[in-house]
Protein backbone atom coordinates (compact mmCIF):
# COMPACT_ATOMS: atom_id res chain seq x y z
CA UNK A 1 0.00 0.00 0.00
CA UNK A 2 0.97 3.96 -0.21
CA UNK A 3 1.01 6.01 2.71
CA UNK A 4 1.07 9.68 2.64
CA UNK A 5 2.71 11.78 5.48
CA UNK A 6 2.57 15.16 6.02
CA UNK A 7 4.92 16.44 8.62
CA UNK A 8 4.22 20.02 10.62
CA UNK A 9 7.69 20.74 11.35
CA UNK A 10 7.96 22.29 14.61
CA UNK A 11 11.81 22.20 15.16
CA UNK A 12 13.25 22.44 11.68
CA UNK A 13 16.68 21.77 12.74
CA UNK A 14 15.87 19.07 15.53
CA UNK A 15 13.51 17.72 12.52
CA UNK A 16 15.72 17.25 9.76
CA UNK A 17 18.76 15.87 11.36
CA UNK A 18 16.03 13.55 12.74
CA UNK A 19 14.89 12.98 9.39
CA UNK A 20 17.96 11.75 7.75
CA UNK A 21 17.03 8.31 8.88
CA UNK A 22 13.56 8.57 7.49
CA UNK A 23 15.61 9.78 4.37
CA UNK A 24 18.12 6.94 4.33
CA UNK A 25 15.83 4.18 5.43
CA UNK A 26 18.00 3.51 8.38
CA UNK A 27 17.08 1.35 11.24
CA UNK A 28 13.58 1.07 9.24
CA UNK A 29 11.24 -1.54 9.64
CA UNK A 30 11.66 -3.87 6.06
CA UNK A 31 8.16 -3.33 5.12
CA UNK A 32 8.31 0.49 4.89
CA UNK A 33 10.19 2.52 2.09
CA UNK A 34 10.04 6.16 1.55
CA UNK A 35 9.75 6.76 -1.87
CA UNK A 36 9.35 10.49 -2.32
CA UNK A 37 9.94 13.70 -0.49
CA UNK A 38 8.82 17.17 -0.49
CA UNK A 39 9.60 19.98 1.99
CA UNK A 40 7.91 23.54 1.64
CA UNK A 41 10.34 26.03 0.58
CA UNK A 42 10.17 27.77 4.83
CA UNK A 43 10.66 24.11 5.94
CA UNK A 44 7.70 24.29 7.88
CA UNK A 45 5.81 21.39 6.21
CA UNK A 46 7.15 17.97 4.51
CA UNK A 47 4.73 15.82 2.59
CA UNK A 48 6.46 12.17 1.80
CA UNK A 49 5.54 9.09 0.01
CA UNK A 50 6.05 5.69 1.34
CA UNK A 51 5.46 1.99 0.23
CA UNK A 52 4.32 0.16 3.50
CA UNK A 53 2.25 -2.95 5.00
CA UNK A 54 0.22 -0.45 6.90
CA UNK A 55 -0.51 3.03 7.64
CA UNK A 56 0.37 2.01 11.48
CA UNK A 57 3.69 1.12 10.49
CA UNK A 58 4.80 3.80 8.64
CA UNK A 59 3.18 6.46 11.87
CA UNK A 60 5.28 4.47 14.50
CA UNK A 61 8.85 4.91 12.49
CA UNK A 62 8.12 8.94 11.54
CA UNK A 63 7.20 9.20 15.32
CA UNK A 64 9.68 7.15 17.13
CA UNK A 65 12.19 9.09 14.41
CA UNK A 66 11.04 12.42 14.48
CA UNK A 67 9.87 12.55 18.49
CA UNK A 68 8.81 15.88 19.45
CA UNK A 69 10.16 17.82 16.34
CA UNK A 70 7.33 17.23 14.00
CA UNK A 71 3.64 16.50 14.39
CA UNK A 72 2.69 13.75 11.78
CA UNK A 73 -0.52 13.06 9.96
CA UNK A 74 -0.34 9.49 8.33
CA UNK A 75 -2.69 8.29 6.17
CA UNK A 76 -3.28 5.76 2.83
CA UNK A 77 -3.64 6.32 -0.41
CA UNK A 78 -6.94 5.90 -2.84
CA UNK A 79 -4.72 4.50 -5.57
CA UNK A 80 -8.07 4.27 -7.61
CA UNK A 81 -7.74 8.03 -8.24
CA UNK A 82 -4.02 8.84 -7.65
CA UNK A 83 -1.96 9.45 -10.00
CA UNK A 84 2.01 10.82 -10.62
CA UNK A 85 4.03 11.93 -12.95
CA UNK A 86 8.24 12.95 -11.77
CA UNK A 87 8.44 16.38 -11.92
CA UNK A 88 10.94 18.13 -13.94
CA UNK A 89 14.20 18.95 -12.14
CA UNK A 90 13.79 16.62 -8.96
CA UNK A 91 16.18 13.18 -8.76
CA UNK A 92 15.17 9.97 -8.87
CA UNK A 93 17.27 9.56 -5.87
CA UNK A 94 17.36 11.52 -2.35
CA UNK A 95 20.37 13.43 -0.89
CA UNK A 96 20.71 13.97 2.26
CA UNK A 97 21.82 17.80 2.18
CA UNK A 98 18.74 19.19 3.96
Amino acid sequence: MYVVVHHRIINPQTAFERGKRLISGEGAPETIKVLQFYPSQDLAHVVCLWEADTVQSVQDWVDTTLGDASDNLCYPVATEQAFAERPLGLPARPTLSV
